[in-house]
């Protein structure tokens, strides 16, 4: 192979792996948009995860009685003002 050759094969592989890097995927496009509900489900199931990290972290000691109280009331109040819109937006699209 001579000199040239090398140099055009080298070139080609470039581009080649230039287009192959940088080419755009069209995975974004098959998404579908998230509905309210769909966020609303998802935020559920984050705040359970959140009530049993609180109540594994306390029952290890790391949380003062008062203060584990106090978060527990706020989770589960957010728990239960979500369960409230997830039902209505349930019922309004059955």
């Amino acid at each position: 192979m001579t000199e040239t050759q090398g140099l055009i094969v080298g070139l080609i592989l470039m581009f080649a792996l230039f287009v192959y890097t940088f080419w755009p995927e069209n995975a974004f496009a098959s998404q579908r948009e998230k509905s309210r509900l769909d966020y609303l489900l998802e935020r559920k199931d984050q705040l359970y995860e959140n009530l049993r990290d609180l109540n594994f972290e306390f029952r290890a000691g790391k949380y003062p009685d008062e203060d584990y109280q106090v978060q527990r009331a706020v989770l589960e109040n957010e728990a239960m003002i979500l369960m409230e819109e997830i039902t209505t937006l349930q019922q309004i699209r059955n």
